[in-house]
């Protein structure tokens, strides 16, 4: 399971034309699932986003977590994390699960991070054509992939 996770003062997710999700200052979480992610990357990276230091305290030092400012989340599924570019110019997205195991896992990794954070976090659409809007923070933004623990 891979993320790539943007400090955003705000961000919103539409799809023909219509907001489906937008917060404030928070995290923009983009979510790429592979055929071997189980219950345990989400476990993992849930607990792992909500705790990391990356928001400025009051010396403006990068010091408090998502949950420390009250922030809020939007996860967007993106298979493109997945892709290879090793050959040619056409990445390949052969490692990126197919919907029948990746829409299950991303609906788990929204309800674990909605637990480890105690309140809603917007979505996308699972498939959809989405514009997805930011204003990154910092900027900052920081990718973890789930099979890099170490």
């Amino acid at each position: 399971m891979r993320v790539v996770i943007q400090r955003v003062t705000e961000a919103s997710v539409t799809i023909e034309g219509k907001v489906k999700s937008a917060i404030e200052k928070g995290l923009l979480i983009l979510l790429g699932i592979e055929d071997a992610d189980t219950q345990e990357d989400i476990d993992w990276l849930c607990r792992k986003i909500v705790g990391l230091r990356i928001f400025n305290d009051a010396e403006d030092v990068m010091n408090l977590s998502l949950k420390d400012v009250d922030g809020d989340a939007i996860v967007v599924s993106q298979f493109t994390l997945h892709a290879s570019t090793k050959k040619g110019n056409r990445p390949s997205y052969l490692k990126a699960a197919k919907p029948n195991v990746s829409i299950p896992l991303y609906e788990a990794f929204v309800k674990k991070l909605e637990a480890e954070l105690g309140k809603t976090v917007g979505t996308g659409e699972f498939g959809a054509d989405m514009k997805v809007a930011l204003l990154n923070d910092g900027p900052v933004t920081i990718t973890i992939d789930s099979k890099n623990k170490e």
